[in-house]
């Protein structure tokens, strides 16, 4: 199947006819666990993830005494893909979970010092835990959409005599920002977006990059094990900003 892969980029062409900087059919459903504080549902053509979204009650960390927690958690359930096996989590599902948070913690998506309850004594946490559905190509971008489109419609319960009141809410989750994964990738002189997992195993290299709304760069994470010049950095920046752009249309 490699070679299949490789004689079609080569040749300019895609499996699925796509152009080389578009996305598969992108579905987002918002909403989907009634048992959630937030949830959503995100497929780039087969690929399919979901997030949930649960908030508790903690102490905040010494060193951020008046800001609440975020705290991202990334599971690859077998019946995604052949590859996946039961188990503690893997290294590319703790690495997936750190890209997803980087870009939501980074572009300070939550106002976390809004969500102190006592200052230095309680905190609401964010919980974001994401499940891989069924993997074919382009997790992290899946994921950070999962976990953005959650993010917009999760709400915070209600907390009254030190307990919380699962199914009643005192509000929505404070949100500032609308950060976007954008991954590009690079076969041999051409870039590409959102790979189906035969292209992945053959790709040399690639960005994934969070982008606010108003353009600023969050997080960039190195993918693959080839080099990059900073012409291929520039184009990729420039593709991130554009792509973000509609996918957060799709979000909002």
């Amino acid at each position: 199947m490699k070679t299949y892969f490789e004689a079609l980029l080569k040749n300019g062409k895609r499996s699925d006819g796509r152009g080389f900087l578009d996305y598969r059919s992108v579905e987002i459903k918002k909403d989907i666990i009634s048992k959630a504080e937030g949830s959503a549902s995100v497929k780039f053509g087969k690929t399919h993830v979901i997030a949930g979204v649960k908030l508790d009650v903690g102490q905040p960390f010494p060193d951020t005494p008046n800001e609440g927690i975020l705290i991202v958690n990334a599971e690859f359930s077998p019946i995604a893909s052949p590859e996946f096996e039961p188990g503690p989590p893997t290294e590319d599902a703790i690495e997936l979970a750190r890209v997803v948070d980087r870009g939501i913690r980074e572009s300070k998506a939550i106002d976390l010092d809004k969500l102190v309850i006592v200052p230095k004594e309680k905190v609401w946490m964010v919980f974001i835990d994401i499940h891989i559905i069924n993997h074919d190509g382009n997790l992290i971008d899946a994921s950070a959409l999962a976990s953005l489109a959650a993010l917009t419609v999760t709400k915070i319960p209600k907390y009254e005599d030190e307990k919380i009141i699962r199914g009643e809410y005192s509000g929505n989750l404070p949100l500032s920002h609308y950060p976007i994964n954008v991954s590009v990738w690079k076969f041999e002189d051409k870039l590409l977006l959102d790979p189906v997992k035969g292209e992945e195993e053959i790709l040399d290299a690639g960005l994934s990059i969070a982008v606010r709304e108003d353009d600023k760069i969050c997080s960039i994470q190195k993918m693959g094990n080839k080099a990059l010049t900073f012409d291929d950095i520039d184009r990729m920046v420039d593709i991130a900003f554009k792509k973000s752009k509609e996918l957060r249309k799709l979000v909002k």
